[in-house]
C-alpha cells in the first residue's frame, strides 16, 4: 500500500514537472516573439551586463601601452632576437639542416582524388625527438606558377580540413605543402616514458611541458617540420617564392615561423594570435605554445610581428574573423590597431598589416580572404 502511494506520488511529480517545463518553454517562446513582459526587463539586464563587460575590456585595453613592449629598435636588435629564439628552440645557432627521413613520391590518397589541376601528391615523413613524427603532403599542380605555399591547419583536425583552401591554391597554380599541428591529423601520438611518472600517451600540446629540458624544447615540434620541408623543396629550382598561410593554431605557427626563417616571403595568419596583454577572455589564452613563458620572455608577439614582416619584399598579415565563435573574435579597436601598427617597425623594408573579416560567422578562412591572399601573391 505504501509503495503504491509513493509510486503514484512520483508519477504525479514527473507529470507536474513535464507540464511546468512545457508551460515555461512556450511562455518563453511567446515572450521572445511578441516581446511581452518581462522581455524588456530581461533584455535591459542582459544589455547592462554586456555593457559592463565591454567597458571593462575597453578600460583594460586603453591601459595597455603597446609601444613600450617592443624591444626591437634596429636591425641588430632584430637579428639578435632571431638568433636567441633559434637557440632556444633547437639548442643550436642555426635552423635545422636535415632533410625529411622518408620521401614517398606520387602517393594515392582517396580523400583528395577529386582535386583538379593536381599532378601528384608526395608524402614527407619527418621524425623528431621522443618518437614524434610529422606527415607532410606536397600537392603539385599540373600548371605551376613558380610559388610554394606552406599551408598549416589548426587544432580542430588534420590538413584534410583545409581541403577546399588547398584546392583553390592549386587552381591558381601554387604548389602546396600541407601541415598539421603536432599530435593531430596524420601525425602520431606516441607513448613516452617520463621520469618519476611512467608511460604517458601524448595527445595534447599542454603535455609538452613535461619534455622541456636544458637540451630540448618542445617548441621545436611546431617548427622543425617546416624548416626540414623547406630544406628539401628549396633544392627545386622551379620555386621562386615561398609563402605561408595558416588558420587557428596553424595561424599561430604562421605568425612565429616567418620570424625565424627569412626564406618565407609573405605570410598570412588567420585567427592565430594576439599580443598576450590584449587577450581578455579565456578562449583566447590558447594552448601551451601560445604563452610559453621562457619563449615569450625572449620575444613577445609584437617583436615577432616585426621579425616576420621585416626584410626586402617581405610581408606579414594578421587576419581576424570579427564573428569567430572560437577565438580572437571581434574587431581590434582603433587604439589597438594604431598602437600595433606603430609598434611593429619593419625598418622600411617590409610590411605589416591587420585585416578584419566580417563576411561570415565561422572559424575559417573565408573565400574573400583566400581571394585576397591569391591577389597579393600573384
Amino acid at each position: 500500500m505504501y509503495k503504491n502511494k509513493v509510486s503514484s506520488m512520483n508519477r504525479l511529480l514527473i507529470i507536474t514537472l513535464l507540464i511546468s517545463f512545457v508551460i515555461i518553454f512556450f511562455l518563453g517562446l511567446f515572450i521572445g516573439i511578441y516581446k511581452f513582459f518581462p522581455y524588456s526587463e530581461l533584455n535591459d539586464i542582459a544589455n547592462q551586463f554586456q555593457s559592463e563587460t565591454s567597458d571593462f575590456d575597453n578600460r583594460h585595453l586603453d591601459s595597455v601601452n603597446l609601444e613600450n613592449l617592443v624591444s626591437i629598435q634596429n636591425t641588430n636588435n632584430l637579428n639578435e632576437k632571431r638568433n636567441q629564439l633559434i637557440q632556444f628552440i633547437w639548442k643550436t645557432n642555426t635552423l635545422p639542416k636535415q632533410l625529411p627521413n622518408l620521401i614517398d613520391m606520387n602517393i594515392s590518397d582517396e580523400r583528395f582524388s577529386n582535386f583538379s589541376n593536381l599532378k601528384q601528391i608526395d608524402r614527407l615523413t619527418i621524425k623528431m625527438e621522443h618518437e614524434l613524427s610529422s606527415i607532410v603532403y606536397v600537392f603539385s599542380p599540373e600548371t605551376h606558377n613558380g610559388s610554394l605555399i606552406l599551408y598549416h591547419q589548426g587544432h580542430s583536425g588534420g590538413f584534410i580540413n583545409g581541403k577546399s583552401t588547398i584546392q583553390k591554391f592549386l587552381d591558381n597554380g601554387f604548389t602546396v605543402a600541407a601541415f598539421s599541428m603536432p599530435l593531430i591529423g596524420l601525425n602520431n601520438q606516441p607513448v613516452i616514458e617520463l621520469e618519476n611518472i611512467g608511460e604517458v600517451k601524448f595527445f595534447k600540446h599542454n603535455q609538452f611541458v613535461h619534455l622541456e629540458s636544458e637540451n630540448f624544447s618542445s617548441m621545436s615540434y611546431f617548427f622543425s617540420p617546416l624548416s626540414i620541408t623547406l630544406n628539401y623543396l628549396s633544392t627545386n629550382p622551379s620555386f621562386e617564392n615561398f609563402h605561408m598561410v595558416g588558420i587557428s593554431g596553424g595561424g599561430w605557427v604562421t605568425t612565429v615561423y616567418p620570424s625565424l626563417d627569412t626564406r618565407i616571403t609573405k605570410s598570412f595568419s588567420i585567427a592565430g594570435s594576439l599580443p598576450l596583454s590584449l587577450r581578455t577572455i579565456v578562449d583566447d589564452v590558447g594552448d601551451y605554445e601560445q604563452y610559453h613563458p621562457e619563449f615569450y620572455s625572449i620575444a613577445n608577439y609584437l617583436d615577432i610581428y616585426t621579425m616576420s614582416s621585416s626584410g626586402n619584399g617581405r610581408e606579414h598579415i594578421q587576419i581576424f574573423n570579427k564573428y569567430d565563435p572560437c577565438c580572437f573574435a571581434g574587431e581590434i579597436s582603433s587604439y589597438s590597431y594604431d598602437a600595433i601598427k606603430q609598434s611593429v617597425n619593419p625598418f622600411n623594408s617590409g610590411n605589416f598589416e591587420i585585416i578584419t573579416d566580417d563576411t561570415h560567422f565561422e572559424h575559417k578562412i573565408s573565400d574573400n580572404i583566400i581571394d585576397l591572399i591569391i591577389q597579393k601573391l600573384t
